[in-house]
């Protein structure tokens, strides 16, 4: 993992606006999704493209969060709750509101696990996502 932090510097949930924190999870969340299809066998850029879209849609991600939900510690569940009620501008038209903002939300709480150095935690989740796939 590339860290741009300071080793002494120590990231706050309330430090970077639940958006800059979804932007940072939904391109963290992408990577571990073409990684995994990568690994797991799809291998043409059309099927890995067409497969990745499957996973990182607002629909899918909401899926995403509601496997993980009870496995979150009380700052996860709080880091979610942050990105998931944060104001979203328009709501992509194959998705509904719920599900835009569940997904916006498991976003928020990739970009700061990743941001935090919290590794271990986003493959551990990433796994439970994946199970069944």
């Amino acid at each position: 993992m590339i860290n741009y932090l300071k080793p002494e510097m120590k990231l706050q949930p309330g430090e970077i606006p639940a958006q800059g924190l979804a932007y940072i999870g939904d391109a963290v969340f992408e990577l571990m999704v073409c990684t995994w299809l990568c690994i797991t066998g799809t291998s043409t850029a059309k099927n890995l493209h067409n497969k990745a879209v499957s996973f990182v849609c607002a629909k899918a991600q909401a899926e995403a969060a509601e496997k993980i939900k009870d496995t979150l510690t009380e700052e996860e569940e709080s880091i979610f709750k942050r990105g998931r009620n944060a104001h979203q501008g328009v709501v992509p038209k194959n998705s509904t509101h719920k599900e835009y903002h569940s997904a916006t939300g498991i976003e928020t709480l990739f970009g700061y696990l990743y941001l935090t150095g919290e590794t271990d935690r986003l493959n551990e989740l990433f796994t439970i996502i994946t199970q069944e796939k």
